[in-house]
């Protein structure tokens, strides 16, 4: 039995298994998942756990180049993005498209990442970066 570290033996799977330029989403409890694409589904109730909390705990364990936020995010939920933007480690590229184009890329992802987030727009994908 582990005692530390992500516990979730889904969710551990997926992030040993990300390799090089591979993508992951960590979504909002109504984001969908499309056809072919793992769901890890966290969620157990309205808020949780909260897609902050989520997005704080993955950041500790893999290696991201870059992250892809919608365009909403910046505007219809703007203190709750800067949050986000704040968890990510500093310097990292950060695109914005909107959230149509974020639902139409998330079919390439490997997972997407549920939580019970009930905050409009807060997905991100994250590409996944080389640890050497």
């Amino acid at each position: 039995m582990l005692k530390t570290g992500i516990l979730h033996p889904q969710l551990a799977r997926v992030l040993a298994e990300l390799r090089h330029r591979d993508t992951i989403i960590i979504g909002d409890a109504g984001l969908p998942i499309p056809k072919g694409v793992e769901r890890v589904d966290l969620g157990w109730r309205p808020g949780d756990p909260a897609y902050l909390d989520v997005l704080e705990e993955i950041l500790k364990y893999i290696v991201v180049e870059g992250a892809v936020f919608a365009d909403e995010a910046l505007n219809v939920t703007p203190d709750f993005h800067k949050k986000a933007l704040e968890l990510l480690p500093q310097g990292l590229p950060v695109e914005y498209i909107p959230h149509t184009e974020l639902k139409e890329r998330s079919k390439d992802a490997k997972a997407i990442v549920l939580t019970g987030e009930f905050t409009g727009y807060t997905n991100v994908i994250l590409v996944a970066g080389c640890a050497y």
